[in-house]
């Protein structure tokens, strides 16, 4: 879970009077521009909250900075609850006694007086010309603009006292314009986390949509959802098999299939946002943070920082490079006091967990996770700090899954070196040597954990044709497991539905297929696929292709109707199944079964028989 106070070097969401959300890298010592409402130094916002609105403050004369204070509540909703407690927010009665005054032709909104009978305010449906109406000019509301009096307020005051027709609007009408000049000119924001709904909603709303696949939060949750994408359990690890440099792939940590539990198969075109939504569902989106850190004052917490970062430093610069140390050797311990020489492991120790992990397959020679970065984290980085997803989110290639031979990092044997000719090379030679051991070892693990199978469930979100996908993925998965696609179009999933159809699975159930003929079941689990038949229809259970969309309304008295002006695009649709292990053999009902006749039944038939017939 993220933070409850925003930390240094961390991404979050500056919510604009106007709506506009930008998303900002808090950086220390920076200053933080929001265009024409101005800008301020990041540090005055650094371990404040999340979820409060901020104003920036007019620069006083000594400082070239402007100050931001917190806005209280009772400032910001101060005229919803004048109108809640003045006498008139009670609910006028209705007296069916008195005629019901009509408005006149041409005239949209009257207000009479109903024992007078005399007009209090009409709306005609005329354009009310604002410059008109207006008597401050452009450049007389510039100049208040420049001077920057009182956070914005002074200028809608101005404005509102300026005009000369705010007699003649409605009260909607004073209202919402009063909403238009106080998002326009006043200097307030308010500060989010950077979580994946709002991060879908910036994408969407205010970037390029297509980067996502139009894939909005409601979409995000239906995906996750139909997935069963939870908790896969507490972190379990491979032991380090203490191979040392001479030692080739023959002293890699066999695959214990016992281990491997709660794992997830993801296919992710959507540049990482799946991935962090379903990083988020599993725990493993956020870094971890110590449980005391947020009951430290400011100063502590800047101290422990500083100390961590200084730890992360001198270890980095220590090499890294050397064969694991003995920690029982008495060299290694501490002696007078003296910090112990720090054990590490060998380079063929597996640093992924066994479960609560996240297997992505990519089509390109890096995954593209751009969006990762979010949260700290970069799926490409040679290193970086240590983060939750360094060790649940593993990344292989198509190739590597289908032909891994033709890889060269999962073929090409692991280097090996005596350690006298080590010895003998320079630090960088040394360093690139570790560094493919290392990576050797990551790749094979990958592969061949992935390869076994047993995942938990697939979800995806990807611009490929699904029955391709699904065509290796299928036996990758556990009996029960659920499938989760999504797709912008229909078309596609469509497509796929119809390759599970019942007229499909009762052809394929028959046995007359000249395609069934001498295959085992696990041969028909990894069907090639023809053009009858692209998918084993039996591999699948409960297909559907279901979509949601959840719309803005506007409620007013005779003015519900959707929000005209929200964006449109596509609505997304997903298919959702269940892995079914198919039975050996031909099922068919079989039994015996026995007629008997019921007590009442005989004496009713002896009766019939004793009876005269007429």
């Amino acid at each position: 879970m993220y933070s409850s106070i925003i930390r240094p070097n961390t991404w979050v969401a500056i919510r604009l009077p106007s709506g506009v959300t930008r998303n900002i890298l808090v950086t220390p010592n920076a200053t933080i521009s929001l265009g024409k409402y101005g800008s301020f130094p990041a540090n005055l916002i650094i371990e404040r909250p999340y979820h409060v609105t901020f104003e920036i403050e007019d620069q006083r004369p000594d400082e070239k900075y402007s100050r931001i204070r917190i806005v209280p509540a009772s400032e910001l909703y101060a005229e919803i609850f004048a109108d809640e407690e003045s006498p008139d927010c009670s609910a006028p009665t209705v007296d069916a006694a008195k005629p019901v005054i009509s408005a006149e032709d041409g005239v949209e909104f009257t207000l009479v007086d109903a024992e007078s009978g005399k007009l209090v305010t009409r709306s005609s449906g005329e354009v009310i010309d604002e410059n008109a109406r207006q008597t401050l000019t452009q450049e007389e509301i510039e100049e208040l603009k420049r001077e920057g009096s009182n956070a914005g307020k002074d200028v809608i005051a101005k404005l509102m006292l300026s005009h000369t027709a705010l007699d003649q609007k409605t009260s909607f009408s004073l209202a919402k314009y009063k909403l238009l000049k106080t998002k326009k000119y006043i200097r307030r924001f308010q500060i989010l986390p950077v979580d994946v709904p709002n991060l879908a909603h910036w994408q969407l709303e205010e970037r390029d949509a297509s980067k996502i696949l139009d894939l909005r939060a409601e979409m995000i949750a239906l995906v996750g959802s139909w997935g069963n994408v939870h908790y896969g359990g507490d972190s379990v690890y491979l032991g380090d098999p203490m191979a040392t440099c001479e030692q080739g792939e023959e002293a890699l940590a066999p695959l214990q299939g016992d281990l491997l539990n709660g794992r997830w198969l993801v296919v992710d075109d959507t540049g990482g946002l799946l991935v962090a939504a379903i990083a988020e569902r599993m725990g493993v989106l956020f870094p971890e943070l110590d449980e005391d850190e947020d009951s430290l004052d400011e100063q502590a917490r800047r101290e422990k920082r500083e100390r961590r970062e200084a730890e992360k430093e001198a270890e980095d610069n220590q090499d890294g490079d050397v064969d694991m140390a003995d920690a029982d050797d008495p060299a290694n311990r501490a002696i007078d006091g003296a910090r112990p020489k720090k054990v590490r492991s060998s380079d063929f120790a597996i640093p992924y967990s066994q479960t609560n992990t996240i297997t992505v397959v990519h089509s390109a020679s890096q995954p593209s996770l751009p969006f990762l970065g979010y949260w700290d984290f970069d799926a490409v980085a040679p290193s970086h700090a240590e983060h939750p997803l360094c060790r649940h989110l593993m990344c292989l290639t198509w190739l590597q899954l289908l032909k891994p031979e033709l890889d060269t990092a999962y073929s090409t044997p692991p280097l090996t070196a005596s350690p006298e000719l080590l010895g003998s090379w320079k630090p960088s030679r040394r360093g690139n040597f570790h560094r493919k051991r290392r990576r050797f070892a990551r790749t094979r693990h990958v592969v061949e954990a992935t390869r076994a199978g047993g995942f938990s469930g697939l979800v995806c979100a990807s611009t490929m044709d699904p029955i391709s996908i699904l065509k290796h993925t299928l036996p990758l998965l556990a009996g029960g497991a659920p499938v989760s696609m999504y797709s912008p179009t229909l078309e596609p999933l469509a497509a796929l539905a119809d390759c599970f159809s019942v007229s499909r699975r009762t052809a394929w159930t028959s046995g007359t297929l000249p395609e069934m003929v001498a295959k085992t079941v696990e041969e028909l689990e990894r069907w090639e696929g023809s053009e009858q038949f692209p998918l084993n229809p039996t591999l699948l259970l409960g297909t559907s292709i279901q979509t949601s969309r959840a719309r803005r309304w506007q409620v007013l008295p005779g003015r519900t109707h959707p929000l005209m002006t929200e964006r449109g695009g596509t609505d997304g649709y997903v298919f959702t199944a269940w892995r079914a292990k198919p039975a050996a053999g031909k099922v068919a009902a079989k039994g015996k079964f026995k007629r008997r006749k019921l007590e009442t039944g005989s004496a009713a038939e002896s009766e019939a028989a004793d009876t005269p017939k007429a």
